[in-house]
């Protein structure tokens, strides 16, 4: 169905969410490029500037904020989004109907919002699926499609360190090493380099964190990002530092934005989920990486986390323990 309704197809608009990732980006600009080698007439948006440590992919400097408003769009390719929410104003201006929404993730909480749904959970990264997609469709995988999505697997996973990473991933990865992208360079740019600014606001959330109860979390305040000079609504990796720490069992760092909304994210490892734990508060994501976003203030954002992670860790410690998992 997918490669028929391409072939109907003439202007393709591809969007995907908000405050992006790796995986966005390298989504977002391989399917771009994919596209083009079909002769379409593709528009890439996102609702949040492109992070400048990805300008390497090809067609990052083609990513608009929005539609253009003078073309009727004939599908939507939606990438990497779990949710109509993820895509932001990008998709909530769009002219109603909606065009034909094509809806490729690999987010268990997606809400299978598509016109056609091509959901793959046990899949690391969007890019991961999007290989097995060009592959279904003739796509030629150039050096800078492999670039890009090599991008995906590599930001989504770690490196190759989070579960679920399967021989599968690795055979795509080193297949795309094969195309031309630099297993080296892209886990540089996309894994170790980090803005002096990040390093800041990690400074602030590291020395404000505490552990109670299973849950380690820190709450920076949107004067402290200023002050950090910080513009990510994101932590940018310093979840993954607190879900480390062997004492917790979930980690979450908890964001005030300059509206006075409370942006959060929730890490952990196994057996316990935060995507249980994200959906409670609106969110979704992974069971081991997930988000939400909350009203402020902050300090009630930040009672309401700590109450809801806290009754979780303890209900899913005490299912692992009748399922004789170790915690």
């Amino acid at each position: 169905m997918l490669q028929h309704t391409l072939e109907k197809a003439d202007r393709v608009l591809v969007i995907t969410h908000v405050d992006p990732d790796g995986d966005a980006i390298g989504s977002l600009t391989a399917v771009g490029q994919a596209l083009r080698q079909l002769r379409l007439h593709v528009t890439l948006v996102c609702d949040d500037n492109v992070p400048e440590r990805f300008n390497y992919l090809h067609l990052t400097d083609q990513v608009r904020r929005q539609p253009d408003p003078l073309v009727n769009y004939d599908v939507l390719v939606a990438v990497d989004c779990a949710d109509e929410l993820r895509m932001g104003e990008a998709f909530d201006r769009l002219p109603l109907p909606p065009p034909f929404i094509i809806n490729i993730d690999h987010h268990v909480t997606n809400t299978r919002y598509g016109d056609l749904n091509i959901i793959e959970p046990q899949a690391t990264s969007t890019t991961e699926i999007l290989y097995g997609l060009f592959q279904e469709l003739s796509i030629e995988i150039t050096p800078e499609i492999a670039l890009s999505l090599l991008t995906g697997l590599v930001t989504d996973t770690l490196g190759f360190r989070t579960i679920g990473v399967t021989a599968n991933t690795l055979r795509i990865a080193a297949e795309l090493v094969e195309s031309g992208a630099d297993l080296g360079f892209v886990s540089m740019h996309g894994l170790n380099l980090r803005a002096l600014s990040t390093m800041r606001l990690w400074s602030t959330g590291l020395g404000k964190m505490r552990l109670e109860r299973g849950l380690l979390w820190t709450a920076i305040t949107n004067q402290e990002r200023q002050e950090a000079g910080f513009r990510s609504t994101s932590s940018v990796g310093l979840v993954n530092l607190l879900a480390d720490v062997e004492e917790a069992s979930m980690g979450a760092v908890l964001m005030e934005m300059e509206d006075g909304s409370v942006k959060v994210g929730f890490r952990c490892r196994p057996p316990f989920d935060v995507a249980e734990v994200a959906t409670q508060l609106g969110g979704g994501g992974h069971p081991l990486a997930s988000g939400c976003s909350l009203p402020g203030p902050l300090v009630e954002a930040e009672a309401l986390v700590v109450t809801t992670c806290q009754d979780a860790i303890v209900r899913q410690a005490e299912r692992a323990s009748v399922d004789g998992i170790p915690t």
